[in-house]
């Protein structure tokens, strides 16, 4: 059994712990132990923080950000067991997964860090055309006033890290809302930047239920910007109620892999097993859709079957194991019933469809129809659906395109031919070649089109163009 030294939390706003008698549970999805609880933040709590972010002026220079944030990544990577064992506890991921994602904190950090050194000014000289003066044209960039961000429960600290660090490289303010299922890993990443010599003003992190305080922190008189990451009905919400505030709206995938008659079948078959399972199928880069051919679908399914049944899982602390649960029980029953649906329409079960509570196993389905709700829809599971289509890459692209999301993609094949048709004809943000849609490095552009997103970009160097205004100046020259 494992042993849960049970967290009693506080908020952190502008450096100061705030508490009320009103609690949030936080429970362990394996065994519903109590992992730990949260105050639910007052709309006084969250004006409050709003208020105290843009009355605080930064004045770190370059060179100080730039420190703050490796030393972060530092001690991200000096307390990794310990950060990984709460984001297991909480969300239920697999120590595999959750070690992994502390990694990649470690990099959104020292990129951030790294990025801070560079200049990111311009310089246009204006006599280039006869209308032209003997002048040049400057750039600069500053920060906003203060910056909500509200994150999602599936990577408890990766996504945090994704809106917190481009917020300190800039000069920024935030205030974040982790979920209400994932708090604590958040509240331990504040005290890290703390330690790290952050300003607390500079971060502040508020716990509670999304009805009660997020139309505050949409429509907060003292920020300039919402950042969000989450699912689409929430994200189309935000952009109707955050009216004249910048939006950087992160949301759902449908991503698809297509493997096409000349793939190497052991590869993409690999591809597609880790790409569905990996954080137990909760990304929204995961492969959610596998689009093969019908010339090479039969041995495909024999491959991906077979490497599904390898896939361990079960008991998230397990050092074993390579999945752990999803979120909670809700979640695996709505996986459940989206495939039992699926084969009453049709689909053909080869492996899996075992639920335990919060534990789902990977289910591998194969001849699924393009419309059933399990592949129609973002199912944030470990399913693997394979959907047969014809020796035909228009028709590939159709069936890739019938979805509302727009995220990413990858693509197995070698022929050049295809390769460039795919980048040019699938609408997503991301097509990868013989890489899972997921795959980016922590600096990249990264987001989504159609339900996915409105097509501006995250990863660390969007960010932090999201996260500044943009002034010219001119001179004489």
């Amino acid at each position: 059994m494992t042993t849960i030294n049970v967290r009693h939390e506080t908020m952190r706003i502008a450096g100061q712990r705030v508490d009320n008698d009103r609690r949030i549970e936080v429970r362990y999805p394996f065994t519903n132990a109590l992992v730990g609880t949260v105050p639910m933040a007052t709309l006084d709590d969250v004006r409050g923080a709003f208020r105290s972010a843009a009355a605080y002026k930064p004045t770190l220079t370059r060179y100080e950000r730039h420190r703050i944030l490796q030393r972060t990544a530092e001690l991200l990577l000096a307390r990794k067991d310990e950060i990984s064992d709460l984001i297991t506890l909480e969300a239920g991921l697999s120590k595999k997964d959750s070690l992994y994602e502390v990694t990649r904190a470690y990099d959104v950090f020292m990129l951030s860090g790294l990025l801070c050194l560079q200049d990111d000014a311009q310089v246009f000289s204006c006599d280039i055309t006869p209308n032209g003066q003997q002048r040049k044209i400057y750039t600069t960039r500053s920060p906003l006033r203060a910056i909500a961000a509200i994150t999602p429960f599936n990577h408890p600290l990766n996504q945090v890290a994704h809106k917190i660090a481009p917020s300190i490289a800039t000069n920024n303010c935030m205030v974040l809302k982790p979920s209400e299922k994932t708090p604590l890993t958040a509240l331990l990443l504040a005290d890290l930047l703390y330690e790290a010599g952050l300003p607390p003003q500079m971060f502040s992190v508020i716990t509670g239920d999304p009805a009660e305080i997020c139309d505050e922190m949409l429509t907060s008189e003292h920020s300039d910007m919402i950042t969000f990451t989450g699912g689409v009905a929430i994200g189309k919400y935000i952009s109707g109620k955050a009216v004249y505030k910048r939006q950087l709206l992160e949301l759902g995938g449908n991503d698809p892999l297509i493997v096409m008659e000349d793939a190497d079948l052991e590869r993409a078959s690999t591809l597609a097993v880790n790409g569905a399972t990996k954080n137990s199928g909760q990304r929204c880069t995961a492969v959610k859709r596998i689009l093969v051919v019908e010339s090479v679908a039969d041995r495909f399914v024999e491959l991906v079957t077979a490497k599904a049944k390898l896939i361990r899982f079960g008991d998230p602390m397990s050092a074993d194991n390579d999945m752990g649960t999803v979120i909670d029980e809700e979640a695996a029953e709505l996986f459940e019933r989206r495939v039992n649906d699926a084969i009453v329409a049709g689909a053909e079960l080869k492996y899996g469809h075992q639920r335990d509570g919060a534990v789902y196993g990977p289910t591998v389905l194969d001849r699924v129809p393009p419309e059933a709700e399990v592949v129609l829809q973002e199912t944030f599971g470990p399913v693997i659906p394979i959907i047969r289509c014809p020796d035909d890459i228009e028709a590939v692209i159709r069936i890739s395109n019938a979805t509302a999301y727009g995220l990413s993609s990858g693509v197995c094949t070698d022929n050049f031919k295809y390769i460039t048709r795919f980048i040019d004809g699938l609408e997503v943000g991301s097509v990868n070649v013989w890489e899972v849609p997921g795959y980016r490095i922590e600096m990249s552009p990264f987001g989504g089109i159609k339900d996915s997103g409105l097509g501006y970009k995250e990863g660390v160097l969007e960010a932090m163009k999201h996260y500044t205004h943009l002034k010219t100046y001119s001179l004489p020259w």
